[in-house]
């Protein structure tokens, strides 16, 4: 089991740890609900250092990147960053991932961490070009600093101006007493915030800093519990879950992230499924009756045959209901249509929903 940086740190706050993707990591310190509400109204901060990083380089990198990545990263300017997948070659998709461009020729690829050896094996088999890649995963802390008071509560850490760093944006400046920092405007929680990118010999002081700067603003540590409630409101895809190597981005509702103006792996299969339509697709669904749907449970039609299965469910705590994602055959798959999710020996209806759950 592999440890963060901050592994010691969590346990001295009181964190339940549990193993995660290979590393000992914190899932909740005072409880799933009141760190998911800390988040939506105030601010907190996840350890996400079990996290990939890939360092790409030189005059082929962005070749390699186009080949290997379903968006067109060509469009990416120095200071952004993108949402992308690395399709395989059977129409699934082997992560997915984010890529920010550094400098002219250097791009840094931010992969699971549960994918981190499958991932620099895949990307290097394509790497007939030679681009120069680096493994910093092991080097590298990742902390996300997410919710609405991010920007007031850090401002005093840093001489940039954060309110000024767009989504999806990212600058290298200095942060809680630490020159080169990435500062990035992104997060998996749909409450805004930033994930800054430091060297683990750096992420304790940075931790201790964040903490002052926010205690007047109620930051809290948030754990990974929390982290899969918050996504799920925003109907962001958990791979391993809601996409892995059987499911086509297409399917998964990230044709967005499917850029055909470039030829990438497997692009006219997956070309052909965007102008014909795909057989069954990932839908998000609100229970209309108390229940808790979970992963694995079956969804069935109005005559009790099994059309699907939930890949991803919970009690939201901001809505106060069981809503869940899951794959169905097209046919069921429009919003408003009716389904049902079998919860143990109850039959609990439900309603396809437009993403996202949450809207603040």
């Amino acid at each position: 089991m592999k440890n963060t940086a901050l592994t010691e740190t969590h346990t001295a706050l009181g964190a339940k740890m549990v193993p995660f993707a290979g590393f000992n990591m914190p899932v909740q310190y005072e409880g799933v609900n009141a760190e998911h509400e800390t988040v939506r109204n105030a601010v907190g901060v996840f350890d996400v250092s079990h996290m990939g990083e890939f360092l790409i380089e030189g005059e082929h990198a962005l070749d390699l990147i186009q080949k290997v990545t379903s968006n067109d990263a060509s469009k990416l300017t120095i200071g952004k960053a993108q949402y992308s997948c690395l399709p395989n070659d059977n129409g699934g998709i082997v992560d997915d991932l984010i890529v920010y461009r550094i400098k002219e020729n250097t791009y840094l690829l931010v992969v699971n961490a549960s994918n981190i050896e499958k991932d620099w094996n895949w990307i290097s088999n394509k790497n007939d070009a030679g681009a120069t890649m680096r493994d910093l995963s092991e080097d590298y802390s990742l902390l996300a600093i997410q919710g609405p008071k991010a920007v007031e509560a850090m401002q005093s850490l840093t001489s940039h101006d954060l309110a000024s760093i767009k989504f999806y944006n990212f600058i290298v400046g200095d942060f809680a007493g630490i020159e080169h920092v990435i500062i990035s405007a992104t997060g998996y929680t749909g409450s805004g915030g930033f994930e800054i990118y430091c060297k683990n010999s750096e992420v304790k002081q940075i931790w201790d800093k964040v903490f002052e700067a926010g205690a007047d603003f109620g930051i809290k540590p948030i754990g990974l519990a929390a982290r899969d409630t918050l996504r799920l409101e925003m109907g962001y895809c958990l791979y391993g879950n809601d996409i892995d190597d059987t499911t086509s981005p297409i399917e998964a509702g990230l044709g967005w992230i499917t850029k055909f103006t470039k030829e990438f792996t497997n692009s006219e299969a997956l070309k052909k499924q965007k102008e014909n339509g795909v057989d069954k697709k990932l839908i998000a669904f609100e229970l209309d009756e108390r229940g808790i749907p979970r992963q694995g449970y079956d969804i069935v039609d109005g005559n009790g045959n099994i059309i699907g299965n939930v890949t991803s469910g919970t009690m939201s705590p901001s809505l106060g209901k069981g809503i869940g994602l899951g794959y169905v055959p097209t046919v069921f798959a429009d919003v408003n249509s009716k389904i049902n999710i079998q919860i143990r020996k109850k039959t609990i209806p439900a309603t396809v929903v437009k993403l996202p759950f949450y809207k603040n």
